[in-house]
């Protein structure tokens, strides 16, 4: 199967969607599959990419770790003649997501999107960020999976959400998957002793992008109160971003900073070898659709405490690999963080976790995406070669285009609908009128 995929964020970007995407090609790859890249030009990216066609990008867009692609389609279509697709994969519903669907069209072929985000949580990175803005964040992923054959949710928590948005309803569960062989073997002792951490301490940790909306505040309290309880705990970071210089102030006022340790960016050998210097692994972020570092760290044979969330609540098991805890009680999470490392079931929820993870491994994730590749091609036909008459290939770009207009006015009449239910005054009489607006 020729697999040709569209992703905003890749290689050098860390993250879990550019990691998803490696770890599925990878896979793919390995299994026989041919796959192509289509992702944003980076600095410090690779220099040699046989499998990837790069685009113009806007790098670090609003002081974010993200890069924003200028799509330019017209560019792509050499490759993607030469690449022969069976199938489009989408892991964006903009930008390029637009692109892969302009091209899905063209080319009479199947369309899968990938909702790896909850876009609603990174409205902040956007100039005038509101409720309106997050509310276009929301109905543009939604209605997005009406354009695609078959919609990939990470978690069922994901699936049930884009229920609830009335999303197009053929969504399969199929989480991100993690190398849980190779995350098994790391060496402990080496970032304790890079970073004065006492051997014998007890280590809670944490991974991922430093970014407001992964709750950080919030899990520095939280974490900062056990290390005060407890003179033997010590805090390792892994990740960078803007929120660091308020973490280490909050530690700062708790007097536990010379016990917190950041290490940067990491990846690699270097990362597990970070997952295995911790005792337990502490997450509370909400912004998940499955919380893929959470899968890494039970592969490693660590419980998490974590806040009970989508894309959560389906890996951490409360009392059994973990804790899930419903409040956000940084005191109780503290307790909870404690209660763990102390507890003698530690060991049984070690086994726990490791048994989790297996479920999570990347071959059988990808095998479940085959799957949902041949769902799409079942109900979609061969390539075209569109590009094989001058005329047959301005045709099908101008019908793509067409598409991508009536999308983006469904997208419009959404957002106009939801905004006069808002707005509109409290004497209006409701639900026969409704009704009415539901009409269309």
């Amino acid at each position: 199967m020729n697999v040709l995929m569209f992703t905003n964020t890749y290689l050098p970007i860390v993250g879990g969607v550019s990691e998803s995407v490696q770890r599925l090609k990878r896979q793919l790859q390995q299994a026989g599959h041919q796959v192509l890249i289509v992702a944003p030009r980076l600095e410090g990216q690779p220099k040699h990419e046989c499998d990837v066609v790069r685009v113009a990008a806007l790098q670090q867009f609003n002081g974010s770790d993200f890069s924003i692609p200028v799509p330019i389609p017209g560019q792509l279509f050499d490759a993607i003649e030469a690449f022969e697709p069976d199938i489009v994969h989408s892991h964006h519903p903009f930008l390029l997501g637009d692109t892969a669907a302009r091209a899905a069209d063209t080319y009479g072929l199947p369309l899968v999107f990938t909702h790896h985000t909850l876009y609603e949580h990174y409205t902040h990175y956007v100039p005038g960020d509101s409720s309106r803005m997050q509310r276009f964040a929301v109905a543009l992923a939604t209605q997005y999976t009406w354009l695609c054959d078959e919609v990939i949710a990470p978690s069922e928590s994901i699936r049930d959400l884009l229920t609830t948005r009335a999303a197009n309803p053929d969504v399969s569960v199929v989480p991100s998957g993690v190398d849980t062989a190779c995350f098994a073997i790391g060496d402990g002792l080496y970032w304790r002793h890079q970073l004065a951490i006492p051997e014998q301490a007890r280590v809670i940790g944490h991974l991922g992008r430093l970014a407001r909306e992964k709750n950080l505040v919030f899990l520095t309290h939280a974490v900062c109160m056990a290390l005060q309880q407890d003179p033997e705990s010590w805090w390792l970071l892994v990740g960078q971003g803007d929120a660091r210089a308020e973490m280490e102030e909050i530690a700062t006022q708790y007097g536990v900073i010379e016990r917190v340790r950041f290490t940067g960016r990491l990846q690699g050998q270097e990362l597990i070898d970070a997952y295995h210097a911790m005792d337990i692994f502490a997450f509370a972020s909400c912004s998940e659709t499955q919380g893929m570092v959470i899968a890494e760290a039970m592969a490693t044979g660590l419980p998490v405490v974590a806040l009970d969330a989508p894309g959560v609540r389906e890996v951490v098991v409360d009392g059994r690999n973990g804790r899930l805890l419903q409040h956000p009680d940084p005191a109780a999470f503290a307790q909870a963080l404690l209660e763990c490392m102390g507890s003698e079931q530690v060991a049984v929820m070690r086994e726990a976790a490791l048994t989790t993870a297996a479920a999570y491994d990347e071959a059988r994730c990808a095998q479940l995406c085959l799957g949902v590749y041949r769902l799409a091609i079942a109900h979609g036909g061969p390539f075209t070669h569109a590009d094989d008459g001058g005329w047959e290939r301005v045709r099908n770009r101008l019908g793509a285009e067409w598409h991508m207009i009536c999308h983006r006015g469904r997208l419009l009449r959404h957002l106009v609908r939801d905004q006069w239910r808002e707005d509109r005054p409290s004497w209006w009489p409701g639900k026969r009128d409704e009704t009415e607006l539901h009409g269309d």
